[in-house]
């Protein structure tokens, strides 16, 4: 059976793939002199692991206890960037903010993140992108795994999945599965990849692991859709296993081979795509499922490791870190190809109490706060770049936010960036390459939570506009033994200074209350705004 699993996926992997029609619809970025010649502008592949924390990967915490050799010595050779956000706390809002480099707090979305046929799609029709950007710039695009970011599925009658009525049953999971049973999987799915920048996508509309949908997305179809209700009892049994709807999963959909499954795709597409045109530069956008719960590693990676079914799924990630790097060298596009490793956010509040009580390994250290909160633990995450013609071995303590991939990007290769585009992107090419600093720098940085509790940061000081995480309840619960007090519990909000104090624990708010004052001042202004990036500004 084992054997079987593995052949299945191969497989799927290596059918070819047939890009459907589609009729995307992006803002043309205007050509400048490109910073790269366009015979020598570098392919990118961006990798984006999920719920990965800081403290998870051996170049980032020399007492992490999972060997990570692959982006060890991608940091080793590559730059390693010490302080990286993701734009939100949690998946969704996250990955909408890296695609099109603005905070999502932005577009009225309350939610938290979708699940199962979940839409509709959060990225705007005439909404500028990132692989929109690189699209037009001459970029062949792909996307390979983990979306996210919200769909569009048909019905019969043409109704919205997302938008259906459903009195009977009332709510809870039962109410999802019926949305699902409702899609008419002959119809084309709307507002996905495919139409917001990508020539090619093959992955999930949500958590491929997790979720009410467990079905595979290539293009707009579901080739192969959902019959039954999942099986649980046949997964692994532990305590990074119990984050796993019951919801319907079509024939084949092995969740402890998805990602690599996704592996597959993404080598098969780089192999296509380079031996069809080799002078056309790439995109890639390669969404791991890894290291989000549940912990379901992949059966060659059980027991490889000593921390347990979680460090055997973050063994696994790093492996296919390896092998997407090792695929780039075998087609001799390596040494022109940037590749960007990062997180969407810190780690799941599960993952961190266990894998602190059970193996003294803690994701998000040396930070406060995990996935959901507003302290640092919650959203500063890994970020790697790697381009062996252009950026030299070593490290920037620069704040880098991952909105500001679009415009570094852009920067990289001449686009020109609209006004109305990418209001929370700035390049950090210069921290990368050395590239002359010419455009706007960021001066401050916006954190947004699961719940849309807003936080600011300029410099050292960082200013909370509430009481608590934000996100995680830890007055009672697993997190409660990891509750600070707070130093200023009158307080509205919470102030710190990370430079003297980087865990967070001593509130200044009523100690600098004009710094607490002028934050707070300059964050509604950026509401007010709608963006971080000033108008009229020199945007590359």
């Amino acid at each position: 059976m084992k054997h079987l699993r593995l052949l299945l996926s191969v497989l799927m992997g290596l059918l070819p793939a047939v890009v459907l029609a589609a009729e995307p619809v992006t803002v043309a970025a205007e050509p400048l002199t490109p910073a790269v010649p366009a015979a020598q502008r570098p392919n990118i592949v961006l990798i984006l692991a999920d719920d990965l924390g800081y403290g998870d990967l051996g170049c980032y915490n020399a007492d992490a206890k999972v060997p990570t050799p692959h982006l060890d010595r991608l940091a080793r050779e590559g730059m390693r960037l010490t302080d990286a956000h993701s734009a939100s706390t949690v998946c969704t809002p996250s990955r909408y903010s890296l695609m099109t480099g603005r905070m999502c707090f932005r577009t009225g979305y309350r939610g938290g993140v979708y699940t199962g046929v979940g839409g509709p799609g959060l990225i705007e029709k005439d909404r500028l992108t990132l692989p929109g950007m690189l699209r037009d710039q001459g970029y062949a695009t792909a996307c390979v795994g983990k979306w996210h970011i919200g769909l569009t599925f048909p019905t019969a009658d043409g109704t919205a999945a997302h938008a259906l009525k459903i009195d009977n049953p009332p709510a809870g999971p039962a109410r999802e599965l019926e949305r699902i049973r409702r899609v008419d999987f002959g119809k084309p799915i709307a507002d996905g990849p495919v139409h917001r920048g990508f020539d090619y996508f093959f992955g999930t509309a949500c958590c491929p692991g997790t979720d009410w949908l467990y079905a595979f997305i290539e293009n707009d179809r579901v080739p192969v859709p959902p019959v039954r209700t999942l099986d649980a009892s046949t997964l692994p049994k532990h305590p990074y296993a119990n984050d796993c709807r019951r919801g319907l999963i079509a024939p084949g959909y092995d969740l402890e081979m998805l990602d690599l499954v996704f592996l597959e795709r993404s080598k098969a597409w780089l192999d296509g795509q380079v031996k069809r045109d080799p002078k056309q530069p790439f995109f890639l956008y390669h969404s791991m499922q890894a290291v989000h719960l549940p912990s379901f590693a992949a059966p060659a990676f059980k027991g490889k490791t000593n921390a347990g079914p979680h460090g055997d799924f973050i063994a696994e990630m790093d492996f296919i870190v390896g092998e997407l790097r090792a695929t780039l060298q075998k087609l001799g596009v390596a040494d022109n190809t940037l590749i960007l490793f990062s997180s969407d956010n810190g780690p799941e509040t599960t993952t961190a109490i266990h894998m602190r009580g059970d193996f003294n390994h803690d994701p998000a250290r040396p930070w406060r706060g995990v996935k959901r909160d507003n302290w640092e633990g919650g959203h500063r995450v890994p970020l790697i770049a790697h381009w062996p013609s252009r950026i030299k071995p070593g490290f920037s303590d620069a704040t880098v936010c991952l909105t500001d991939v679009l415009a570094t990007c852009a920067h990289l290769i001449g686009a020109k960036l609209p006004e109305n585009a990418a209001e929370d992107s700035f390049s950090f090419l210069p921290e990368l390459t050395g590239a002359p600093a010419d455009r706007p720098r960021r001066d401050y940085t916006i954190h947004q939570t699961i719940s849309l509790a807003m936080a600011i940061r300029r410099g050292e000081w960082k200013y909370l506009d509430h009481r608590g995480s934000g996100g995680n309840s830890y007055e009672n619960g697993e997190l409660k033994p990891f509750a600070l007090p707070d130093t200023a519990p009158d307080a509205p909000g919470q102030l710190y200074n990370l430079k003297a104090d980087p865990g967070e624990t001593t509130n200044l708010y009523f100690k600098h209350p004009e710094i607490a004052r002028e934050l707070k001042a300059l964050l509604e202004a950026s509401k007010a705004a709608g963006r971080s990036v000033g108008k009229g500004k020199v945007r590359p």
